[in-house]
């Protein structure tokens, strides 16, 4: 008996000794599993970034705000980088730049951030294990399988030579941007970019936006302005590049009629406007015209922007465009547009042939976002009721001023009414915003919204009500196509209601969306629809399917 005893006062302070000189890294992973999402509240999106692991604070790279590089990011993308069926979070970050930033230089530098879903509500950063923090003075990002290997790559846009980061599908990254030849230019200042398979081999292409070429000994301004503006600078020629299915691009901007002669990209979006088989590419400029480059037929580009009524705002005038999104908004299965600017923004419907008008004023948005400087904007049901709302990210151009940020509901009719502060007190707040974008993180069948805000914390909403009516998200994957099946049009029809959506990759101001589609069902118990035109041509039609559930839709080979 009393050896027994000396045994367990034995073990007893082993465990004691063993335990207070427990591995640090240990007690961190031990911490990081035991962190849980807190309750729902009552209100309709419920801002819990830091409490699920989302940390994150930009740098502009300096103590204040001093140039017009350093007002014009910041971008982020939801990506299932890991293919667990959980959407990952990638974020970007300025730095100190030399010539560029003032002050001295940190000793740790900002670096973006890849964080990992861990299918519990939070989130873990892996960026350091997946090989894709930096440094760069980062803008955005766009995500796309550009290899056609079934794991997402990276492509991140920058003040100076952009990025490529294939996803070698074990959770790391490798940068091939010298080997793929889509670095760009050293002194380029790249914003907006947007993945593509414009001639339909099943690859995907790549259109980067460059802004201007920003000299910073210019220092004639305004004084109140902060910085000199846009048009102090030169503009940069936009790049095509074309994939060769090897892993490597070609440049083939003039070969394909690219002829940008002065605009200023912010946001880039593509998609078929037209319908007529071959995706289109939207370019938001900068105080200058935009541009709407039709794809004719794979072989080359012709810009429409000022034929077909979406190059100026609905004044006559060219704005200060940042970011533009497509949807069906009016129920009519034409793909509309959003072009959020630093005032009134354009909701331009498709009316056919290729003519758009521009409804931002009778739909209700213009008057609701005047005293707004609208940065990252998205259609998106957050209720879902079956038709696309729109969230707008704002925050001041030239000063690290906060904004509110505004969610319109479509009641209708071609209305949209500002509901922001009865759904959150979130929306009471003020931030400096810019990117942000929109995902099903938790896959509870509702969409949440990530902003990235400029010089400050970034913000996560989780949405608490919108699953009270039925959904479908559908995960497409091409086999003819490419792999992401971006390109296609999606048509779901349910309770004699038929919506329309487009496979997309980029969304709002550089950042992506979770690339599932989501559709919104209201109370229906059956989906009587879906019909897919995917990129290569092929149709594919199901029928009679249950709501709320996550549908993988593979192409017909």
């Amino acid at each position: 008996m009393k050896i027994y005893r000396i045994y367990n006062i034995l073990l007893i302070f082993l465990s004691i000794l063993f335990g207070c000189q427990s591995n640090p890294s240990t007690d961190s992973k031990s911490q990081k599993e035991i962190k849980t999402p807190p309750p729902s509240n009552d209100e309709y999106f419920q801002q819990i970034g830091e409490e699920i692991g989302l940390d994150f604070t930009h740098s502009i790279g300096d103590d204040e705000l001093s140039n017009i590089v350093e007002s014009s990011g910041v971008g982020a993308a939801f990506l299932d980088y890991d293919q667990d069926g959980f959407v990952d979070l990638y974020v970007c970050n300025g730095t100190w730049v030399n010539g560029l930033s003032g002050g001295e230089k940190p000793d740790v530098s900002p670096k973006n951030h890849l964080y990992r879903n861990l299918g519990n509500g939070t989130f873990d950063d892996v960026t350091s294990k997946a090989g894709v923090g930096g440094p760069w003075y980062s803008m955005g990002v766009t995500v796309g399988d550009f290899n056609n290997d079934g794991f997402p790559d990276l492509y991140v846009s920058n003040y100076g030579t952009n990025v490529l980061y294939e996803n070698n599908g074990d959770g790391t990254f490798n940068d091939i941007t010298k080997r793929s030849k889509v670095g760009g230019k050293e002194n380029e200042f790249s914003v907006g970019t947007v993945w593509l398979d414009f001639d339909n081999d099943g690859f995907l292409d790549l259109y980067v936006g460059n802004y201007l070429n920003f000299d910073p000994e210019y220092n004639y301004f305004y004084a109140p302005d902060g910085f000199p503006g846009p048009l102090a600078y030169d503009s940069q020629a936009d790049v095509l590049y074309h994939n060769n299915g090897d892993g490597t691009f070609e440049d083939v901007t003039q070969n394909m009629g690219i002829t940008d002669l002065d605009g200023r990209a912010m946001g880039v979006g593509a998609v078929d406007y037209d319908d007529d088989g071959f995706v289109d590419i939207y370019v938001a400029n900068d105080h200058t015209v935009n541009y709407l480059w039709h794809n004719e037929g794979g072989k080359g580009f012709s810009d429409m922007g000022t034929m077909s009524g979406s190059g100026f705002s609905q004044r006559g005038e060219a704005t200060v465009s940042m970011s533009v999104d497509f949807a069906d908004f009016n129920g009519d299965n034409l793909v509309d547009m959003f072009i959020s600017d630093d005032n009134y923004c354009s909701l331009y419907e498709n009316l056919g042939n290729g003519i758009f008008n521009d409804n931002a004023y009778v739909s209700g948005i213009s008057v609701a976002s005047g005293q707004f400087v609208g940065w990252s904007s998205s259609f998106i049901d957050y209720d879902n009721d079956g038709d696309v709302d729109i969230f707008k990210s704002n925050g001041e151009l030239k000063h690290l001023y906060g904004q509110e940020d505004q969610l319109f509901e479509n009641v209708g009719g071609g209305k949209f009414k500002d509901v922001s502060v009865d759904l959150s007190q979130y929306f009471r707040e003020e931030h400096v915003g810019r990117g942000a974008c929109q995902g099903d993180y938790d896959n509870d069948g509702d969409i949440d919204i990530f902003i990235a805000n400029l010089g400050g914390k970034c913000m996560f909403l989780r949405n608490n009500k919108g699953n009270l009516n039925n959904w479908l998200m559908l995960n497409l994957v091409g086999h003819v196509s490419n792999r992401d099946g971006i390109g296609a049009v999606i048509k779901l029809t349910a309770g004699g209601k038929m919506q329309t959506a487009w496979k997309k990759s980029t969304t709002g101001y550089l950042s992506q969306n979770d690339s599932r589609i989501h559709f919104g069902l209201e109370k229906n118990e059956t989906i009587d629809k879906i019909e897919i035109k995917w990129p290569s041509g092929k149709y594919q039609i199901l029928e009679n399917i249950k709501p709320n559930q996550l549908l993988t839709v593979n192409e017909p080979e």
